[in-house]
């Protein structure tokens, strides 16, 4: 079975790159919904360095941060790059969007920045505070192989923080066909089935999925086939 395959041999082995406890948190609790017993997802060692995200894009710093880890470590790992797209800040603050308000920015000053940074803008009606939330998720393997992941999800920048829930910019992110209530304000489940973050990573279980099951016919097919019969 390839090395980057879902099978009974026990559960895929994953380092995640992330030390975010929030993000560890929302992907573990996918990968336990969506894959259960089939990946076991583990911490990056202490000794390897986090990895500088320099990417112009999600999808660059997904990648930068999943490779280097699996080179590090001789093992696949999982990485993810996100943030917040703004349509009336022209998509701003994109890959800058942990580090919005500066690189030891906490999540209430970025916050603060995007709500500030709306209002000098004059975006103040719904229809003007447009944004995205965007996630890439890359499983890099050691032989230099890859699955990707991409996932999106559309909505408003309400006007002010709302809800003891989530991290980062859900206080203020509305989605779309969520009655208006802020990511903050919905219970986490419908949270992970409805997110970037969400999408993404079930996009790679899927890939592993397919990859387990293209070659678990594979397999059939070579028993089934009488030694000296093939063609």
């Amino acid at each position: 079975m390839p090395a980057g395959a879902l099978g009974p041999a026990g559960p895929l082995v994953l380092v995640l790159a992330t030390t975010n406890p929030h993000k560890a948190s929302e992907i573990r609790s996918i990968v336990a919904a969506d894959a259960p017993g089939q990946v076991e997802l583990v911490g990056r060692p202490a000794h390897v360095a986090e990895v500088e995200e320099t990417g112009a894009t999600f999808e660059e710093n997904a990648r930068l941060k999943a490779h280097a880890l699996a080179r590090a470590t001789g093992v696949a790992a999982l990485a993810d790059d996100s943030g917040i797209e703004v349509d009336a800040l022209g998509g701003a603050p994109g890959v800058r969007s942990a580090r919005y308000a500066g690189d030891s920015a906490s999540d209430a000053e970025n916050l603060a920045k995007l709500l500030a940074a709306l209002d000098e803008v004059g975006a103040r009606q719904p229809e003007r505070r447009r944004a995205h939330y965007r996630a890439v998720v890359v499983v890099a393997f050691p032989d230099g192989g890859e699955i990707l992941g991409r996932g999106a999800v559309g909505g408003t920048v309400v006007t002010e923080p709302r809800g003891d829930a989530g991290f980062g910019y859900d206080p203020v992110f509305a989605p779309d066909g969520g009655d208006g209530r802020t990511f903050a304000e919905i219970d986490p489940e419908e949270k992970h089935r409805r997110s970037h973050r969400g999408q993404a990573v079930r996009a790679v279980l899927a890939e592993l999925a397919a990859a387990s099951a293209a070659s678990s016919a594979d397999e059939r097919t070579r028993t089934s086939t009488p030694e000296g019969t093939g063609t």
